[in-house]
C-alpha cells in the first residue's frame, strides 16, 4: 500500500521526515538535487479513495494511479499542502469552493508518471485573509526550499539555490504558482516556460501566479521567460511588499477565466473580478504590483491581458513601477494598459500601448505618471536608481524609442488625484477623449517640443466632470436634473490646490477642453509657445443614458457638452510665449489672461468677440480679464 492511511490526525515524526528531506534537497547543485526529493517513497501502488473516505497522505509519494470518488477527500496533514503531478503537469488541485482559500484534490481517476508532494503551507495574509499557497519551487533567504516546493512540476533545465533556466513549469488546476521567491532572496529565472489554465484565488498575494516576488531586500530577475496564463485572477508576475523585481526579454499573456457561477462580487481579498465601475469587465490582470517600497521594472518585454488590466499596481505606497522599451496591450476591446495607484511613481518609456479602454487609469492621490522617451540618459539614471543591473552592452542595446498610445476610447483617465508627465516624442491617439477626470485633482503637463502629440477622435482633449462612479459594485448612477446651486464661497477665477490644471508648453493642440464640474473646481489651463484651436469652456454634460447600472457599465465616462456660463466650475486660461487661441465656438470663462505676445483668434473668415459680466470688451495683448467672460465668433 503507497505511504498514508485514512485517518484524520497524523503522526508527529511526519514533520521530521519533512526536514530530513529540507536537508537533503538544499544541498542546491544541479536540477537532479531538488527533483530527487519528490521520491522520498515510492512504492508504485495505487491509492483509492471511496466516496465519505479521507485519505491522508502523509509523505511525498510517487505511484501510476490516483482514483477518488466524488465525496472522498485526498489531503495532507494539517499545516502541510498537497500537490499532484501527473508526467510533470501539476493538475487535479480545486478550490474546495468558490471563497475557500484552500485546495482539494477533484474527483477523478488519475494515471500515468505520479508524485503527490506534501509540503509545508506557504502562508501570506491580505485584508485579514490566510492563503495557504502552493508553488513549484519556493526560494527564501538561504535558496530553494524544498519543504515548500513542489518540485516535480519542474521539467528540464537546471535549478539551483541561486537561479532556475531553461524550465517549464504546467499546471492546468487551481490556485498554484510556478516560482516564489521571498526573505530577501536574489533569484534569476531565465529562459523558462510557464503555461497555466484553472483559476487563481486572489492576485494581492499572487496565489494562483505564474511568478512571485516578494518582501523587503527581495531581488528578482526574469529574463527569457514566457508566461502564458488562462483563468480567473491567474496573474503572469506579482511583485510585492518591497521586493526588487526586473523583467527583461520576456512575454507575459493572461486571458480571462471562467467565473465561477455561485460568485458574488466581494472586495479586497475576495475581488476575482475588475469593479465594473471603473467601466470595464474583466476577471485577470497580466500583472500586479502592491505594498510598500516594491519595485518592478519590465525591460523590451511584452504584457498583455485579455480586458481588465495589463500593467497594474493596486494598494501600495512609495512604490515604482516601469517599464521601458515594451508592448503593453489588451487582446480584448476593453480594459486598461496601466494602473497608477496610491503613493506609485509609474513610468513607461519607450512603450507602445494598445489598449481597450483606458491608457491608464489613476487611481488614487499622490500617484504620479511619465509618459516619454527611453533616452540613454533617463535609462542609465534608472539602472543607478532602481539596481536593475543593466550592462553596459545592454544598455547599449536598447534602442531609444517614443511611446505610443493607441486607445480604442481614453487615454488616461483620473478617479483618484494624481499626476501626468508628457514629454518626448510622446503620442496619445484616442477613439474618444484624451484626458477625462472625475471630479479629482489631475495635474497635466505636456511637453510639444520634441513632437509629442494628442489626437482624440472625439475632438475632446480634456473633459473634467462629476464622478459617475456609483459608489459600489451593487450602486446605481443616476444622472442629476437639477440647476447646480452657486457656492459664493469658491473663487471661480483663481487656481486651487484641488483644481484641475494642465499646461502645454510648444505644441499644435486641436479639440475641446470642458469644465462640467457642479461643485467648486476650476479647469486651469496654461499654454506656453503653444497653439490651441476649440472650445475652452464651462459646460453641462450629459451621459447617453440618465441611469447607469452594472449592465451598461460601457456608458461610463461617455458624455455630450452643451457649453454654458460658469456656475462652480471656472474655467481659468492663460496664453503666454506667443501662445494663439483660435475659438471655434462659444466659450465660458473665468478669466483669461494674455502675454503681450498671445493672441485670441478667430477661424480663417470669421470674428471673435468678447463680453466680460454682459459688457463688450477688446481682447488686447497683455490683458488680464475675470468675470463672467463670453467669447463668441461670428
Amino acid at each position: 500500500m503507497a505511504s498514508g492511511s485514512r485517518r484524520n490526525a497524523y503522526e508527529p515524526s511526519m514533520r521530521d521526515r519533512v526536514r530530513a528531506l529540507v536537508a537533503l534537497a538544499t544541498v542546491g547543485v544541479g536540477s537532479a538535487a531538488l527533483p530527487g526529493t519528490a521520491r522520498a517513497a515510492d512504492t508504485g501502488d495505487p491509492i483509492t479513495v471511496g466516496a465519505g473516505e479521507t485519505y491522508v497522505v502523509d509523505t511525498t509519494t510517487t505511484l501510476g494511479s490516483v482514483t477518488v470518488a466524488e465525496g472522498g477527500t485526498l489531503t495532507a496533514p494539517d499545516g502541510y499542502s498537497l500537490t499532484m503531478t501527473v508526467d510533470g503537469v501539476e493538475t487535479g488541485s480545486a478550490l474546495t469552493s468558490t471563497l475557500a482559500t484552500s485546495t482539494t484534490i477533484a474527483p477523478g481517476t488519475y494515471t500515468g508518471d505520479i508524485v503527490l508532494t506534501v509540503a509545508e503551507q506557504n502562508l501570506a495574509t491580505y485584508a485579514g485573509v490566510t492563503f495557504p499557497l502552493r508553488q513549484a519551487l519556493y526560494i527564501g533567504a538561504d535558496g530553494a526550499v524544498a519543504a515548500k516546493s513542489a518540485t516535480s512540476a519542474l521539467v528540464g533545465g537546471t535549478v539551483t539555490d541561486s537561479a532556475a533556466q531553461g524550465v517549464s513549469v504546467t499546471s492546468t488546476s487551481e490556485a498554484f504558482d510556478g516560482f516564489y521567491v521571498a526573505e530577501g532572496a536574489s533569484y534569476a529565472i531565465t529562459d523558462t516556460t510557464i503555461g497555466f489554465t484553472g483559476n487563481g484565488r486572489c492576485d494581492f498575494v499572487g496565489d494562483g501566479a505564474a511568478v512571485v516576488g516578494t518582501g523587503s531586500g527581495t531581488r528578482l530577475v526574469v529574463d527569457g521567460v514566457t508566461v502564458s496564463d488562462k483563468g480567473v485572477v491567474r496573474s503572469g508576475l506579482v511583485a510585492e511588499d518591497g521586493a526588487n523585481v526586473v523583467v527583461k526579454n520576456s512575454s507575459i499573456q493572461c486571458l480571462n477565466g471562467v467565473l465561477p457561477s455561485d460568485y458574488v462580487f466581494g472586495g479586497g481579498a475576495d475581488m476575482l473580478v475588475v469593479p465594473w465601475r471603473l467601466g470595464i469587465s474583466g476577471n485577470v490582470r497580466a500583472t500586479n504590483l502592491i505594498g510598500t517600497g516594491t519595485k518592478v521594472t519590465y525591460i523590451a518585454s511584452s504584457i498583455a491581458s485579455e480586458t481588465w488590466g495589463a500593467f497594474s499596481t493596486d494598494s501600495v505606497s512609495n512604490a515604482s513601477a516601469t517599464a521601458i522599451n515594451c508592448t503593453i496591450s489588451n487582446l480584448g476591446d476593453e480594459g486598461y494598459g496601466s494602473f497608477a495607484d496610491g503613493n506609485v511613481t509609474e513610468r513607461i518609456l519607450g512603450c507602445t500601448l494598445d489598449v481597450g479602454t483606458y491608457g491608464t487609469i489613476i487611481g488614487a492621490s499622490n500617484s504620479t505618471l511619465y509618459y516619454g522617451d527611453s533616452t540613454r540618459a533617463d535609462v542609465a539614471q534608472l539602472n543607478t536608481d532602481l539596481e536593475l543591473g543593466l550592462t553596459d552592452a545592454e544598455l547599449t542595446a536598447l534602442p531609444v524609442q517614443s511611446t505610443t498610445v493607441t486607445s480604442q476610447q481614453f487615454g488616461v483617465m483620473w478617479h483618484g488625484a494624481g499626476t501626468l508627465h508628457i514629454s518626448g516624442g510622446t503620442v496619445l491617439t484616442t477613439a474618444a477623449t484624451t484626458f477625462l477626470d472625475k471630479a479629482v485633482r489631475a495635474t497635466i503637463t505636456v511637453d510639444g517640443s520634441e513632437g509629442a502629440a494628442l489626437d482624440p477622435g472625439n475632438g475632446v482633449i480634456l473633459q473634467v466632470m462629476e464622478t459617475d462612479n456609483p459608489g459600489s459594485n451593487a450602486g446605481v448612477y443616476t444622472e442629476p436634473t437639477d440647476d447646480p446651486v452657486k457656492d459664493t464661497s469658491w473663487d471661480v477665477s483663481a487656481g486651487h490646490d484641488t483644481d484641475t490644471t494642465a499646461s502645454f508648453t510648444a505644441i499644435a493642440l486641436t479639440g475641446d477642453f470642458y469644465n462640467a464640474m457642479r461643485t467648486g473646481r476650476n479647469m486651469v489651463l496654461g499654454f506656453d509657445a503653444a497653439t490651441v484651436e476649440g472650445v475652452l469652456s464651462a459646460s453641462e454634460s450629459r451621459h447617453a443614458l440618465s441611469t447607469i447600472t452594472s449592465a451598461e457599465y460601457a456608458q461610463l465616462g461617455h458624455v455630450t457638452n452643451t457649453a454654458q456660463p460658469v456656475v462652480n466650475n471656472g474655467v481659468v486660461v492663460t496664453l503666454d510665449g506667443g501662445s494663439q487661441w483660435t475659438v471655434t465656438g462659444t466659450s465660458y470663462l473665468s478669466r483669461l489672461t494674455l502675454s503681450a505676445d498671445s493672441a485670441v483668434a478667430a477661424p480663417a473668415g470669421s470674428t471673435v468677440s468678447m463680453t466680460v459680466d454682459g459688457e463688450p470688451t477688446a481682447i488686447e495683448p497683455g490683458g488680464d480679464y475675470s468675470g463672467a467672460i463670453t467669447v463668441t465668433v461670428s
